[in-house]
């Protein structure tokens, strides 16, 4: 009971900063940051919280040194797998095994192998830049979202909750990888700008703009095809071996 109180209040701290940090825009002044500095800040705090997050559930007993190598062999397998989607149209691959393990193994789970499979796909293809930390983040958010899905009785059932989210999930994660350089994007004095120091919902309804005139939500939309089809194509089987991995391993949702 107390592990799974300390998991979840960490978990819940974590998802609340990087929800923080993705909302600057809409918290503080565009002429306060800029791109560079912000990426480097964030970055320098995200690193000691994945390895407080693996030490946390290490010392808290919900996961061991057999679950942290589960973890690195699907961190691993999801890095290569990433490389098969060339990103073009919106096109990715990668996004489906984090949803499905997070599904098997919780919301903890699911932001160490979110974070951590952009972290090592990046170092690996180059994909390395001031984006980078923000990727990290907003693919662990979704393996937190994941995890923390509702379980059907009917596997089945739990195949289309897992694709439905995809759907949503993509959006999500696009929406964010948006919303945190929308300013340095949109550039200033046009009707899609960021205006600093206007209302919430006047900045919301220009960020939507945006998304729409610049095509955002088309690049989302092929996001969402290639990660709920994948789910939908892999989910019944991989579900029933990870979950089959999770009992030989001792993990407890």
């Amino acid at each position: 009971m107390l592990r799974s109180i300390i998991s979840g209040g960490s978990v819940s701290v974590i998802a609340l900063i990087s929800l923080a940090l993705f909302a600057w825009p809409l918290l503080i002044g565009v002429h306060n940051t800029h791109q560079s500095n912000l990426a480097q800040t964030v970055f320098m705090l995200l690193m000691p919280v994945l390895v407080a997050l693996v030490l946390l559930e290490f010392s808290s007993g919900g996961i061991d040194a057999r679950q942290i190598a589960l973890l690195g062999v699907l961190i691993a397998l999801n890095s290569v797998v990433r490389m098969l989607g060339a990103g073009t149209a919106g096109i990715e691959t990668s996004f489906f095994l984090i949803l499905i393990g997070a599904y098997a193994f919780g919301s903890a789970f699911g932001y160490l192998l979110g974070a951590g499979s952009l972290l090592v796909s990046a170092l690996l293809t180059g994909g390395v830049g001031p984006w980078l930390p923000f990727q990290m983040m907003a693919a662990g958010l979704l393996g937190i979202a994941a995890g923390a899905l509702p379980h059907p009785a009917h596997q089945r059932i739990r195949v289309w909750v897992l694709v439905a989210f995809a759907v949503v999930g993509s959006y999500l994660y696009g929406g964010l990888m948006t919303l945190w350089n929308w300013p340095f994007l949109a550039g200033t004095g046009t009707s899609i700008s960021y205006l600093a120091g206007a209302g919430l919902l006047e900045n919301l309804a220009r960020f939507l703009t945006f998304e729409t005139v610049t095509g955002g939500l088309l690049w989302d939309t092929g996001r969402a095809v290639t990660t709920s089809v994948l789910v939908w194509l892999t989910a019944p089987t991989l579900l029933t071996t990870l979950q089959r991995a999770a009992r030989r391993a001792g993990y407890q949702r």
